[in-house]
């Protein structure tokens, strides 16, 4: 199974808040979040890692560089600025067409156990054809602009919302998806649409089979005080 990672945001709430590191590179209990992302991947059979960032990040393209010429991690990476989250998987997704693949953003932080267990379940429906992705959620809401996950009594995906009445999931930032999804990407490119968000809803729209993994706990680092929660909950 393939893994990816956006890491192509400048980060630059955490520059405001003074973290002088690219986000890729930031520290959560010594180490670099694009590091801590690849061993967990490696750990968890990874025919191949690919990843973009952005032409501003110079060393984080250095950094990957220096990580694909070790020869230790099967790695494939791509730099370049997009307008958007989902433009940033379009470019990844040449990569990704002929196996199943789990893609996430650098500063997803989760605990590995329960990625491990994840992991294992999607690789499982995906090879079974019972599903067309396994979407991380979690129903600890501790974000700006959280995008809810509406679901059934067995887990079953049935949409994607801004705004929610009566919440009970948010999207972990963690898609496992088979290669069906990147068709449904491609018209999504092509008449104009971008955000993650409006993607996940396509892939309802068109059909897709989609069932949610519910997390524990999932936070993001968007902000300098996100390292600690970061750290705390990882009990570093």
């Amino acid at each position: 199974m393939k893994y990816a990672i956006i890491a192509a945001g400048e980060g630059s709430r955490l520059v405001q808040e003074g973290v002088a590191a690219p986000k890729p590179l930031v520290k959560v209990g010594g180490e670099m979040l694009i590091d801590r992302l690849i061993r967990v991947f490696m750990d968890n059979n990874a025919s191949e890692i690919c990843v973009i960032c952005n032409e501003q990040m110079t060393a984080v393209a250095e950094h990957l560089k220096e990580i694909s010429e070790a020869g230790r991690v099967p790695l494939k990476y791509v730099v370049k600025s997009t307008p958007s989250s989902m433009h940033s998987m379009w470019e990844l997704s040449k990569w990704l067409k002929d196996e199943p693949f789990v893609l996430t953003t650098v500063d997803t932080i989760f605990r590995e156990n329960e990625f491990k267990t994840y992991a294992q379940t999607f690789q499982q429906f995906a090879e079974s054809g019972y599903a067309d992705g396994l979407m991380g959620v979690t129903d600890y809401i501790d974000d700006e602009k959280p995008l809810y996950v509406g679901t059934d009594d067995d887990m079953n995906i049935t949409g994607f919302y801004d705004t929610c009445d009566h919440p009970k999931y948010i999207s972990g930032g963690i898609y496992g998806l088979t290669p069906k999804s990147i068709d449904t990407l491609s018209r999504c490119i092509e008449r104009g649409d971008s955000r993650m968000r409006n993607f996940q809803r396509a892939l309802v729209s068109d059909g897709l089979k989609l069932k949610a993994y519910n997390f524990s706990k999932v936070l993001d680092i968007d902000h300098a005080s996100d390292i600690e929660k970061a750290e705390a909950f990882l009990g570093k």
